[in-house]
């Protein structure tokens, strides 16, 4: 049975204030959970129809009406798991960067995160204007490659103006990058859906 406190938190998760308040983010699906209990994510609270025969004190097994009532999905899945938010490193200047300005689409930046796995980049940098890595439809875009993904968000322009490494951007009046020969160490930016990369970081 679930508390009226336990709803309060996983539904006040919904919004990005008290995810970080709370340090807390809320992920959906077995596959996505089974994929981050294996991470080095730190588990909060499971809450399942079927048990995952986890610890007992991590694990809450509830019912379909009440997974329904907990849930972000229209059509609620098996599991619904509250994880702890890693503590933010610094950026690891070795390989190719990806930075992101003002990306505003919770599946734009899902997808990314995504590829970004495939293609073996690990550092994502974001600047603060970006649709926050922990929304709920990010995390399910990511497909579990959130934790393999290291993200940071900061004031872009400071960082770019500080760092020594070669920056590039994508652009539509730029050269073609199946052309270009990028060096193994650089920053490669990509600005928002609408309206690209801004001036300032131009």
């Amino acid at each position: 049975m679930l508390s009226k406190s336990q709803i309060k938190l996983i539904t006040s998760l919904k919004q990005k204030k008290y995810r970080h308040q709370h340090g807390l983010f809320v992920v959906e699906g077995i596959k996505t959970i089974k994929e981050l209990l294996l991470s080095n994510l730190k588990l909060h609270k499971l809450y399942t129809t079927e048990s995952f025969n986890i610890d007992a004190k991590d694990e809450v097994i509830v019912s379909d009406k009440d997974l329904k009532r907990i849930s972000f999905l229209t059509t609620p899945n098996k599991a619904l798991a509250i994880f702890k938010i890693s503590k933010p490193q610094s950026v690891n200047e070795t390989g190719l960067i990806v930075a992101l300005d003002a990306i505003r689409d919770p599946g734009n930046l899902g997808t990314i995160i995504r590829l970004c796995d495939w293609f073996g980049v690990t550092e994502l940098i974001c600047s603060t204007k970006t649709v926050d890595c922990y929304n709920a439809k990010v995390v399910q875009a990511s497909m579990g490659s959130l934790t393999r993904i290291s993200i940071k968000y900061l004031d872009l322009e400071t960082y770019l103006s500080a760092t020594k490494i070669p920056t590039f951007i994508a652009d539509m009046n730029g050269e073609n990058v199946y052309k270009t020969n990028l060096p193994k160490e650089a920053i490669l930016i990509m600005g928002n859906e609408a309206n690209g990369i801004s001036d300032e970081i131009k």
